[in-house]
């Protein structure tokens, strides 16, 4: 088997869903079991070549679950690991966290933008990851790596801001970097994209994805006020740093002119009305959208 292979190991945004201390409709509805909304995990994706060898894109902190979770992840030996790499998109917490779990002295490559490198590297908590297995490695905006074998990927700035536990007063927002990266996948003549935050579409960025067979996009808010609304918070999405999915300057209308073959939100905050049925996923769904879960496997052959 070759081709591009996507596993979603994680669909929510920082905290899951539940959310440990929220009991809004969506959080109370994931603890009850006839509801028929499935509990999910904080942001991951997990690519492969041939089914074999992955590389992880964020480490959430509910890493080892997720493993757990994912039987081509499970290791095939007395110490093995199929997992090869792990790439970071930007240093929030819940992208970075779940490197202190697979600390087990198992080599793999880490790879960051050197921003977000400098982080890690300035907490001595992560020098648990043993550089004699963990080897890293600085990518530079809009230079190909290869994180598996036969696999070109290519990291590019998004517009964001710096992780939350960096902020000193008001940060800049739609700040474009090496803070807040996208990845563009390439492979058997396929082309993929994962933006799992982003606070705006600029032209530039609609044109370098536009026609992509598949892309995994930002969907942590559906409205700019959702957190204000319901009472689980005072910040706007776009305060966050993530672009709504609908209203002024949102993601659905946009992506939606772009002939994007295959569209899946993920990063979806628990507040988020399109995890239920309802009218808001009904209106994700009419526009050819999708709403991405834990377990998600998508084939480009």
């Amino acid at each position: 088997m070759t081709g591009l292979r996507f596993l979603v190991l994680g669909a929510a945004a920082g905290g899951g869903l539940p959310q440990w201390n929220c009991n809004c409709s969506n959080c109370a509805a994931a603890r009850d079991p006839s509801s028929g909304l499935a509990a999910q995990t904080q942001s991951s994706l997990a690519v492969s070549i041939d089914g074999e060898n992955w590389a992880i894109f964020n480490a959430s902190p509910d890493i080892r679950q997720q493993i757990q979770q994912t039987p081509q992840l499970h290791p095939k030996a007395l110490r093995h690991s199929p997992i090869r790499s792990v790439i970071i998109t930007n240093a929030d917490v819940d992208h970075i966290g779940g490197l202190l779990t697979i600390r087990e002295k198992q080599a793999f490559d880490l790879f960051s933008t050197s921003a977000i490198g400098a982080v890690i590297d300035a907490n001595p908590v992560f020098r648990v990851l043993d550089r004699a297995f963990v080897k890293r490695h600085a990518i530079r905006l809009d230079e190909d790596f290869s994180p598996l074998e036969g696999l070109e990927a290519r990291i590019f700035a998004v517009p964001g801001k710096v992780a939350l536990f960096l902020e000193e007063g008001e940060p800049e927002l739609g700040l474009e970097g090496e803070q807040t990266i996208g990845i563009e996948f390439i492979a058997a003549g396929k082309r993929a994209y994962y933006i799992p935050g982003c606070a705006t579409l600029p032209d530039w960025l609609c044109e370098r994805i536009r026609g992509a067979d598949l892309v995994f996009f930002d969907g942590t808010v559906f409205t700019d006020d959702e957190m204000i609304r319901v009472g689980t918070g005072i910040k706007t999405g776009e305060r966050m740093g993530h672009m709504p999915i609908t209203g002024d300057g949102g993601s659905l209308e946009a992506l939606s002119k772009l002939d994007i073959g295959r569209m899946v939100y993920v990063h979806i905050n628990n507040t988020n009305p399109i995890w239920r049925n309802g009218a808001e996923r009904d209106a994700v769904n009419a526009a050819g959208f999708e709403v991405g879960h834990d377990g998600m496997e998508i084939d480009l052959d």
